[in-house]
């Protein structure tokens, strides 16, 4: 009497294609929400406040691990990173609407006295040389926008300005920016455009500085 052994792997049923495609699906989905949860996440420039080293349809990607990590909803830390650095340039809630996220440049951490004199920066009494400030009225002095402090930065705080000095809302106007309200650090520009007329490739792969 013949005896045949059963090939077990032939008695399972193949997947369904549409199983497949959408375990798949799924996986990619896991794997893009976590990696914009905690690694990196793409943001466009809406405004000319950092004009010229950001312009407006420049799109960016900024690393979220920079400067800690919570869990998702929680006060749970679970990466306690860096501290924002002088010239940083972080995107944070806005802090009049927290549903906003702004951009802007770190020109004082907790410690430092800031103040503007006819708009040039000084800390701790000394000014500041930045190579990167765009100025368009150069021969009108506002108060706060070009006279403003001094102020000292608040432990936790940092103060925060836009490089297009003279067009842009920013720590000057409504105050000091929370560490807990930063979401990342600007890294690089991987896109940029006003459009398909113009497509701005010189700026394609551009560090952020």
């Amino acid at each position: 009497m013949k005896m045949y052994l059963r090939d077990s792997s032939a008695q399972k049923r193949k997947k369904p294609l549409w199983r497949e495609y959408l375990e798949a699906f799924a996986v990619a989905l896991l794997c893009a929400i976590l990696i914009r949860t905690f690694i990196v996440q793409p943001f466009k420039i809406p405004s000319e406040s950092m004009k010229d080293t950001l312009l407006v349809g420049d799109q960016l990607l900024a690393t979220k691990f920079d400067y800690g990590l919570k869990l998702p909803f929680t006060d749970i830390t679970l990466y306690e990173g860096g501290l924002p650095q002088l010239g940083d340039i972080i995107i944070f809630k806005y802090p009049k609407d927290p549903d906003i996220d702004f951009i802007k440049r770190v020109v004082g951490v907790p410690g430092d006295v800031i103040e503007v004199r006819n708009k040039q920066l000084y800390r701790n009494g000394v000014a500041v040389r930045e190579d990167y400030v765009r100025i368009d009225e150069p021969n009108r002095v506002l108060p706060v926008r070009d006279v403003f402090g001094p102020v000292k930065v608040p432990e936790g705080k940092y103060f925060v300005m836009g490089d297009n000095r003279d067009n842009s809302m920013d720590s000057r106007f409504w105050g000091f920016v929370d560490k807990d309200t930063i979401i990342a650090k600007a890294r690089r520009i991987y896109w940029s455009w006003e459009g398909f007329s113009n497509i701005r490739w010189s700026r394609i792969g551009q560090a952020i500085r």
